[in-house]
């Protein structure tokens, strides 16, 4: 059963303050994910695979076209999704792992992964927490330090661990092992192995061609949608 569909889906950007240009990213996305399969895209920098994502994620608004995720017996179209309908998704629905760690400054690293359940889940979420970063490597005794005194890959960790955390049907993955070493690398393709088995479906962004062969159901090539501006 397909956890997530886009059907035509397309992103063009107004350039306001240079006349209102307007850049065509992508156009005609057209590709499915079922619940338990990890689907990577693929392609040079700059074919839109990010604005695929974050079209998804309701980052970025659709301009045409149809992106469907299954909530519970319902089908949900996030481009005609309100902004408050919009954030229930991300909390219950989909989750994120971007390619940087925006959080809340002097906030320990424990309780950065551990928020991901929100504040109510706090206390129960930083058992679940610890297990993760024990999983990253992170020392324990970082643990009640800010990432902001981290390492870039200890920061990327932190984010992965946060992404994680939460049990939701559908993640996005945008380049989760860029600042990884091999070791940790691993520990990401363990993690993603063990989200499909509990039936989530998965959207990444993956250069590593070790770690795409690794966890990829499915590679779409996006420069099939790729439009010239």
């Amino acid at each position: 059963m397909d956890a997530l569909r886009l059907s035509g889906a397309g992103k063009t950007f107004t350039m306001h303050l240079q006349g209102g240009i307007r850049l065509p990213v992508v156009a005609d996305v057209n590709f499915a994910v079922e619940s338990g399969q990890c689907v990577v895209l693929a392609g040079p920098s700059g074919a839109g695979k990010s604005s695929i994502l974050k079209m998804i994620y309701g980052s970025y608004r659709c301009d045409q076209g149809e992106i469907l995720v299954r909530h519970g017996n319902a089908l949900v179209d996030i481009t005609n999704a309100q902004p408050r309908q919009v954030l229930h998704l991300r909390r219950h629905l989909i989750g994120y792992v971007s390619q940087f760690l925006r959080v809340v400054p002097r906030v320990p690293a424990l309780d950065v992964v551990a928020e991901a359940l929100g504040r109510s889940g706090l206390a129960a979420g930083r058992a679940r927490a610890a297990d993760l970063l024990r999983r990253l490597n992170i020392p324990e005794r970082l643990w009640s330090l800010p990432p902001a005194t981290f390492s870039g890959g200890e920061q990327q960790r932190i984010n992965i661990a946060r992404g994680f955390l939460p049990e939701l049907p559908i993640l996005l993955l945008d380049e989760p092992t860029a600042s990884l070493d091999a070791e940790n690398r691993r520990a990401v393709v363990d993690l993603v192995a063990e989200k499909k088995r509990r039936g989530a479906a998965i959207v990444a962004i993956v250069h590593d061609e070790d770690v795409r062969n690794a966890i990829a159901d499915r590679v779409v090539d996006v420069t099939r949608f790729a439009v010239a501006a």
